[in-house]
C-alpha cells in the first residue's frame, strides 16, 4: 500500500510512502480534511538520516495497531525539516516551550489551523525513559479531544501567545556592544574547554565550526595565543577521534563522548563544509600541515562520494547500516587481519586502537587519540579498507540538493583553493555554483531544494543568505566581478524579501507570510549559523569591498538588532560576532593594478584569507609603479606605499 507520500521527491518523506500510516505532506487539503472530520492534526518532523526518526518509524509508523488509531482519529502530516525550514522552526519553539528541550523526531499535535496543544520527540512504542507509549498517548489526546477539548486547547492559546510576545521583545531591544560581547564571549568559551581532550562542555560534542572560526579570528586580531591554542587542541583532537572517518575522509555530525572518540555516525553536507572552513583557516594561521591534510581529506570525501554528475552536493549520509547504527564504519580485528594480512594488519591496529575486544561496544572505531601519530603513511592500508568496506555495506543516502547547504561547500572549496592553490577545489566550487544558477535559481529568486529535476517551491532566508557569502567567497578566489555583482544582486533580493524594516534583522520567510501563526526572526547559530548573522558578514563584506553606503547603514542596523539579540548568550552568536570583528576591525583593503590581464592568475588565490581586493587597470587613480603591476595596500586607515609583488605586501 501507499499513502500521499508517493509522489514527493523528499528522501525523507518517501521513507515513510509505504506506510500504513495514512500520511499527507504539508498542504492544504490535509488541514481542510482534518476539519472536515473534526479530527486533530498529528504533525511528524524529521529528516532521512536521523536514527531515533528511523526508531520511530519501525516501532510505530510501520505498525499496523499504531496506524489504525492514527487513521482513525488523527490526520497525519510528515514534513522533511530541511526542505522546510519554517514549519521546523516554528514547532521547534513549540517544542521547546512544552518541554523545555527539543530534537527529531518532532512530534506535534495541533488543531486543523495549525494551532499546537501538544509537543514532544521521540515517543517509545512501550513506556519507557519516563514517557507514556506513542499508542497511550495517541488514545489518550483522543479521549481528550472528544471528551475535554477546551482544556486540552487552553494550553495551545498560552504557549502562542508567549513565544508572540518573545519575538516582539527580542525585537525591541538594540545595541551595539560588540567589542565586550567578543571578549565575554571567548570568555565563556574558555570557561567550557575541557582542556583535556579539547572541545566546549560536556558529552556529546559537537564541532560547532563557526565557534572555532570566531575564536581564531579574535586570537588573531587580539594576539591571544591561548585562545587560538584552544582552537588547535580541539581540531586537533577531532582529527585523531573516531569522530573523524580515518578510512574514507570527512566527519561524523558529533561525538556522544567527551573524547571525539564515538560518533554520531551520520554525516551531514554542511558539518564538513564548515569543518573544511576550519581547518583551512587554521592552515592559513599557523601553517601546520594537519590542517590543510584534513581539509583536503574532508574535501576529497565530498567530491568522491557526495557530488551529483552535475556538480551539485547531496545533503547526507545515514548513519545506520542493515538497522544498525555505525555498522559500516567499524571493524573487527580479524576483518582487519584478513583485509591487510598480519604483519601489515598488526601495524595498522595499533597505530588505529583496533583490539580483540574492541574499543566501542565489542567493535572498533579506527581512531588516533592513543598513538598520537598523525604523520605516519598508512595510504595503501586506508585505500584496501576503503575498498573492503564500500562493498561491504550500502549506506543510505539522501541525494536532495539543497541550496543553502551547497552554499556552504562552495565556500569552503574556494577558501580551501586560497590556501592549498589546487585548482581542483575552485573547479568543483564553480560547478556547484552553476548548478544552482541552473537549476535553483529563476530571476532572482532561489528555490530550497532540487532532486530528480524537481524543485520546491519555497525559498527562506538561509537560501539568500547562504549563497550570498558562496558568491563572495568565489570572487575572492576568483577576482571576476561577476561573483561580486551576483552577490550584491541576492542581497538585495534579501532585502526585499525578509528585511524587518521597522526592527531590523530578517524574517526566516518572505516578511509578509502569513501560513504559520508566527514568522521567526532567528538569530542563534545552533549546528549551522544563523541566517541573521551570515546577513550580517554578507552586509559587512559587501561594505568594505564596495565601500556603498547602503551597505554600511544596513550592516550597522543588523549589527545593532544581532546584538541585541546576542546579550544574553554570546557564544550562540558567533558568526554574528565574527563579522562584528570584521567590521571593527576591517581586513586590508587591497587594490591590484594590473600591467596584463594575464597577471591576475599569479595573484588569484594567493592574497591573504580575509583581504578586500579590487582588481584595477593600471591607470588613473591607480597607476603602475616602475610599468609593473602594483598593489596599494590600506590598513587601519592609513595606506602604505605601493610595491609590486605580493613578498613586498
Amino acid at each position: 500500500m501507499s499513502n500521499h507520500l508517493k509522489n514527493e521527491t523528499s528522501p525523507y518523506l518517501l521513507q515513510h510512502a509505504e506506510n500504513p500510516v495514512d500520511w499527507y505532506p504539508w498542504c492544504e487539503e490535509a488541514f481542510e480534511k482534518a476539519r472536515e472530520e473534526d479530527k486533530p492534526v498529528f504533525l511528524s518532523v524529521g529528516y532521512s538520516t536521523c536514527h531515533w526518526c528511523h526508531v520511530m518509524a519501525h516501532e510505530s509508523f510501520e505498525d499496523r495497531r499504531t496506524a489504525e488509531i492514527l487513521n482513525s482519529s488523527f490526520i497525519s502530516i510528515k514534513v522533511d525539516r530541511e526542505e522546510r525550514p519554517d514549519i521546523d522552526s516554528v514547532y521547534m519553539s513549540v517544542c521547546q516551550a512544552f518541554t523545555g528541550s527539543g530534537g527529531w523526531p518532532m512530534s506535534i499535535f495541533m488543531t486543523w489551523d495549525k494551532k499546537p496543544f501538544l509537543a514532544g520527540t521521540y515517543f517509545p512504542v512501550r513506556p519507557r525513559y519516563g514517557m507514556p507509549s506513542f499508542s497511550d498517548l495517541l488514545k489518550y489526546i483522543e479521549n481528550q479531544w472528544n471528551g475535554g477539548r477546551e482544556k486540552l486547547l487552553q494550553s495551545a492559546w498560552q504557549i502562542i501567545e508567549q513565544l508572540k510576545q518573545s519575538q516582539q521583545s527580542e525585537s525591541s531591544h538594540s545595541g551595539m556592544g560588540g567589542g565586550s560581547l567578543s571578549e565575554k564571549a571567548a570568555g565563556m568559551f574558555a570557561d567550557g574547554f575541557d582542556r583535556v581532550y579539547g572541545g566546549f562542555g560536556a558529552a556529546p560534542k559537537f564541532p560547532a565550526p563557526h565557534n572555532l572560526l570566531f575564536l581564531m579570528l579574535y586570537a588573531k586580531q587580539n594576539e591571544n595565543s591561548d585562545v587560538l591554542d584552544m582552537v588547535e587542541k580541539t581540531l586537533v583532537q577531532m582529527r585523531k577521534g573516531g569522530i573523524f572517518d580515518h578510512i574514507g575522509g570527512g566527519f561524523s555530525r558529533y561525538s556522544t563522548d567527551r573524547y571525539f572518540l564515538a560518533p554520531h555516525f551520520e554525516k551531514m553536507l554542511y558539518d564538513n563544509a564548515l569543518l573544511i572552513l576550519a581547518y583551512a583557516s587554521a592552515y592559513g594561521i599557523t601553517q601546520n600541515h594537519i590542517y590543510l591534510d584534513t581539509a583536503e581529506k574532508t574535501a576529497h570525501y565530498v567530491l568522491r562520494e557526495m557530488t551529483a554528475p552535475g556538480g551539485g552536493f547531496y545533503s547526507a549520509q545515514d548513519a545506520d547500516s542493515e538497522g544498525v547504527e555505525g555498522k559500516y564504519y567499524t571493524f573487527a580485528l580479524a576483518e582487519i587481519f584478513d583485509i591487510l594480512g598480519k604483519e601489515k594488519g598488526k601495524r595498522f591496529a595499533e597505530a588505529f586502537d583496533i583490539t580483540e575486544g574492541g574499543n566501542f561496544e565489542g567493535v572498533n572505531i579506527p581512531n588516533l587519540l592513543k598513538s598520537g601519530d598523525l604523520n605516519s603513511d598508512f595510504g595503501d592500508e586506508i585505500h584496501k579498507l576503503y575498498d573492503y568496506r564500500r562493498n561491504r555495506f550500502k549506506l543510505h543516502l539522501d541525494d536532495k540538493i539543497l541550496i543553502s547547504w551547497n552554499s556552504m561547500m562552495i565556500a569552503a572549496l574556494s577558501v580551501l583553493y586560497r590556501v592549498s592553490h589546487n585548482e581542483d577545489y575552485l573547479q568543483a566550487a564553480g560547478n556547484a555554483q552553476r548548478f544552482v544558477e541552473n537549476n535553483l535559481s529563476e530571476d532572482l529568486r532561489l528555490y530550497t531544494s532540487w532532486r530528480e529535476g524537481k524543485r520546491s517551491e519555497k525559498s527562506f532566508l538561509d537560501d539568500y543568505a547562504f549563497y550570498g557569502a558562496a558568491l563572495t567567497e568565489l570572487y575572492h578566489s576568483t577576482l571576476n566581478k561577476e561573483y561580486l555583482e551576483k552577490a550584491e544582486q541576492y542581497c538585495g533580493e534579501a532585502v526585499k524579501r525578509f528585511w524587518d524594516d521597522k526592527n531590523g534583522g530578517c524574517y526566516l520567510s518572505a516578511f509578509d507570510s502569513k501560513e504559520l501563526f508566527m514568522n521567526p526572526k532567528e538569530s542563534y547559530d545552533g549546528a549551522v549559523p544563523s541566517g541573521n548573522s551570515v546577513m550580517a558578514y554578507n552586509f559587512v563584506r559587501l561594505y568594505q569591498l564596495t565601500e556603498k553606503e547602503e551597505y554600511g547603514r544596513l550592516a550597522e542596523r543588523q549589527i545593532r538588532y544581532m546584538a541585541a539579540q546576542a546579550r544574553k548568550y554570546p557564544t550562540g552568536h558567533s558568526m554574528f560576532l565574527l563579522a562584528k570583528l570584521i567590521y571593527d576591525n576591517p581586513p586590508e583593503h587591497i587594490v591590484a593594478a594590473l600591467k596584463d590581464s594575464s597577471d591576475l592568475d599569479e595573484i588569484r588565490g594567493r592574497l591573504p584569507l580575509l583581504a578586500n581586493v579590487i582588481i584595477a587597470s593600471g591607470s588613473g587613480e591607480y597607476p603602475l609603479i616602475n610599468d609593473r603591476t602594483t598593489f596599494y595596500v590600506c590598513k587601519n586607515h592609513v595606506c602604505l606605499a605601493p610595491v609590486n609583488s605580493l613578498c613586498e605586501m
